[in-house]
């Protein structure tokens, strides 16, 4: 782990990089975008709209778990060698703390563990004033890519 990083090899993440990645997939469809990435931490947002609302206005339950499992597991990929693991995702659980009804909610998911076979990732929902919404646990399993 190249100066403090836990991301493979030392790298820098780009969250440009990163939200280009989900074009055509779950991740574009709803609008999240990747606006940070740390040392030890990565962070996207989603908005809070038509896309991600439930019937009575708020944000949709389902929608914080999407979000929470996409920073997640990119998280956890880029913990790993490319070429010779995969990162997929076992276990997610949500807990839902205050609803939002516009704007944007931020997912910063960080490292519980990053273990040889599973990783654990805490990912935190706020709202744009920083209050929390929601709060997951991503159970990664990690495989050989021979396996995916």
């Amino acid at each position: 782990m190249a100066d403090g990083t836990i991301w493979h090899g030392g790298a820098t993440l780009d969250p440009a990089a990163l939200t280009r990645f989900g074009d055509g997939a779950m991740p574009a469809h709803i609008g999240i975008e990747f606006v940070e990435a740390g040392p030890d931490f990565l962070r996207a947002r989603m908005p809070v709209d038509h896309r991600t609302h439930q019937p009575f206005g708020r944000l949709h339950g389902g929608a914080s778990v999407v979000l929470a499992e996409t920073v997640g597991s990119v998280a956890a990929a880029h913990t790993l060698d490319p070429e010779r693991f995969a990162a997929v995702g076992m276990e997610i659980n949500a807990n839902h703390v205050r609803p939002a009804r516009d704007g944007w909610v931020y997912g910063t998911a960080r490292a519980e563990n990053i273990g040889r076979t599973t990783q654990i990732w805490s990912i935190r929902i706020e709202d744009e004033a920083g209050k929390l919404v929601c709060i997951s646990r991503l159970t990664v399993a990690v495989i050989e890519v021979a396996r995916k």
